[in-house]
């Protein structure tokens, strides 16, 4: 995880390009908060930066959460499930049960974590509709991206949303009670034999070497900063009312300094530490000065590149300068590598 000493394990290799190039899938359910409410609506609109009121049924949205100083608290995906109730999905539930404890007074909301009660798979890669149409009893051909659907797989209830972590313009996450996983699991196991579908096990291919190739990121690249350091604020409409809005004003009329960006490392021997467990991440050298510091690092499969992101101070470097890290000569890039 912390360099590419896994680049030539076939194993992971194998997972990786299978959802790159035919359809894999895998186990990993989210943390999963349900909200519901006559002010359920009001409330994630007024909570979350980027507009909910506008949701409709069978939808669902990214957004960050903010604090009152701009800086984002957490990112989520926002389902409307149906009328007065919201799925909110994360990874880091406990935090996000407290800020919606600590800011619900005058709403009309109750919250409760169902996260036990669920499980899910992700379904990705070219192929990941037709293997879904295959163990589905409705066809997910005209469903929409971002959209969570009712289904049945061998007559149990799912909900499948077209939606994932990979950057795959086709993945699906299907989603049942969890006393139903193992059926839902060996339906997969069987069915993936004609797709050539592949079970991811890897826990560094699911959340790192897939969504990083993308530009996806984690709580932990972005966890300090705000939307537009970030590269977050698509979507965000500054007009409307929410947490965090008038130090987001500030921001977009002063504009910002720090910006988290990517990088490229050619040496195949590299090893690089990014920010994560109390570690600060290695830092990244200009001019012999510290500019920024790295916050994921990883090897990207289908680009064959040491690729990563840094948070860097964006008036002393830019997109193509060259840096050190780690005494290893890094190019500043775009956060998306293929």
């Amino acid at each position: 995880m912390f360099s590419n000493v896994y680049k030539n394990d076939p194993e992971k290799r194998a997972e990786h390009e299978a959802v790159r190039n035919t359809v894999g899938w895998y186990y990993f359910t989210h943390h999963i908060v349900e909200l519901k409410g006559s002010g359920a609506k009001t409330f994630l609109d007024w909570l979350c930066a980027n507009p909910i009121a506008n949701l409709q049924p069978g939808r669902a949205r990214y957004t960050t959460i903010l604090r009152e100083d701009g800086v984002i608290v957490d990112d989520i995906v926002v389902f409307f499930i149906e009328e007065n109730k919201y799925w909110l999905s994360t990874l880091f539930i406990r935090n996000l049960l407290n800020w919606l404890e600590s800011h619900n007074e005058g709403f009309d909301v109750e919250f409760s974590d169902i996260t036990a009660t669920m499980d899910m798979f992700a379904v990705q890669g070219p192929k990941s509709k037709d293997f879904v149409n295959a163990i589905a009893e409705t066809s997910v051909d005209d469903q929409k991206f971002f959209s969570i659907l009712d289904n049945e797989i061998l007559g149990v209830p799912v909900k499948i949303a077209r939606a994932g972590y990979t950057g795959e313009k086709l993945g699906y996450e299907i989603y049942m009670a969890s006393e139903n996983m193992k059926l839902i699991r060996d339906v997969l196991v069987s069915k993936g034999k004609s797709f050539d579908a592949v079970r991811l096990r890897e826990f560094q291919i699911m959340v790192w070497t897939l969504p990083t190739e993308k530009g996806f990121i984690h709580m932990n690249d972005i966890y300090d900063q705000n939307p537009f350091e970030a590269g977050l604020e698509r979507g965000i409409d500054i007009s409307r009312d929410f947490i965090g809005k008038t130090a987001l004003e500030k921001v977009k009329d002063e504009g910002i300094t720090r910006k988290l960006v990517g990088f490229i490392v050619d040496d195949p021997n590299a090893h690089i530490h990014p920010r994560m467990y109390g570690n600060a991440g290695a830092a990244v050298m200009f001019s012999d000065e510290i500019v920024g510091r790295v916050t994921k690092f990883t090897y990207g499969y289908t680009c064959e590149k040491n690729i990563g992101y840094a948070l860097v101070d964006i008036t002393k470097v830019t997109i193509g300068d060259s840096v050190m890290i780690n005494d290893c000569l890094a190019t500043l890039t775009e956060r998306i590598f293929i």
